[in-house]
């Protein structure tokens, strides 16, 4: 099952950078828990920071993987043209809009060869027999979901736990299917009532995420039955985490809205509003990936215009402090929250 932390704070897997090594012995000595990204990376890419995190603390860490999709039937035509436009203003050249499966099957035989204490999937389910075949080699399994439908799935196939994903989160959503139609791919819950629906509809644990940066935050999901609370957008700024330059500025200024986009990826996915993602996103495809590497070379080159500047909805709350504060604070926080209520209900 998922390890017994001193401070039930979880730091989520961001891909495309944010995660890194340090950012996960940063958490993980503070007493809480840590998943490096695999998304995006080479396998040799992850091998190495698998590596490097092993080197930096000793306590157990996590994986996630991206479960590929079907390959997209849009056409991509109208959107590569609205994309190159952009990329002429800022020098890019745009991508190949491919798809392709992010290495899947060998970065599994990674994390399967190097018995990665816990291993999570996002964006769909891993197949049966290759739960089972990480259960063998002692990992934990968790599975991101979104609805109690997806959770009454992930249930199915035998994973361990379930990671709860609110509307509020940042970065891209965890549903399996995308509809293309609604902002968010689908029916979008907040974080508590997607937690209370999905433990009404499974009996595993469970942990929550979405919009939290506090230990209020973190009360709250336990409170309504969550064994643990992960966080991505109150990491984003700190010194340990591989955020672009241009991000962490944007961030600490707090005034753009995030909302929910297909504009850079073609996969839903919440972020601060620019240029890029008010003009784009009424016309982009369900394409992912095919989508996200079409718009990868003018992401990259720093624009904040036209970047994909990932974050939740209560990114203004975050800070900018060392990790392992950031883990102390939230406990602190949390043990405060409790007290409160056990005061103010006559318990204390």
């Amino acid at each position: 099952m998922f390890p017994t932390l001193a401070v039930p704070v979880i730091a989520a897997p961001m891909a495309g950078g944010p995660s890194t090594p340090e950012l996960v012995a940063a958490v993980t000595g503070a007493g809480g828990f840590g998943f490096l990204a695999a998304g995006y990376l080479t396998v040799e890419q992850l091998a190495e920071k698998v590596r490097r995190t092993g080197e930096l603390t000793g306590a157990p860490f996590g994986v996630n993987l991206f479960v590929p999709g079907p390959r997209p039937a849009a056409d991509l035509s109208s959107y590569v043209r609205r994309v190159t436009a952009f990329a002429q203003e800022v020098g890019a050249v745009p991508g190949d809009p491919r798809w392709d499966d992010d290495n899947y099957a060998a970065k599994l035989e990674l994390v399967l060869a190097l018995r990665v204490p816990v291993v999570s999937f996002t964006f769909g389910l891993p197949d049966v027999d290759d739960v089972q075949r990480l259960k063998a080699a002692g990992s934990t399994v968790v599975v991101t979901v979104t609805t109690p439908g997806e959770a009454r799935q992930a249930q199915q196939i035998g994973a361990d736990v379930l990671c709860v994903q609110g509307s509020d989160a940042g970065g891209h959503r965890g549903t399996f299917v995308d509809d293309g139609v609604s902002p968010g791919g689908g029916e979008l819950y907040g974080t508590l009532a997607a937690l209370r629906l999905v433990r009404s509809a499974t009996s595993l644990p469970v942990i929550a995420t979405g919009g939290l940066v506090s230990g209020a935050d973190v009360a709250a999901v336990l409170a309504a039955g969550a064994v643990a609370a992960q966080l991505g957008t109150a990491f984003l700024r700190c010194p340990e985490a591989g955020t672009a330059a241009a991000q962490r500025e944007a961030l600490a200024d707090g005034g753009r809205r995030t909302a929910l986009t297909r504009a850079f990826s073609g996969r839903p996915a919440r972020g601060l509003a620019n240029r890029f993602l008010v003009e784009n996103s009424p016309h982009a495809p369900a394409a992912y990936p095919n989508v996200h590497h079409l718009t990868k070379p003018v992401r990259a080159t720093g624009e904040v215009e036209v970047m994909s500047l990932w974050a939740g909805t209560t990114y203004p709350l975050a800070t900018g402090e060392p990790a392992a504060e950031i883990v102390r604070r939230i406990g602190a926080e949390l043990a405060e929250a409790a007290n409160s209520l056990a005061e103010r209900f006559g318990r204390g």
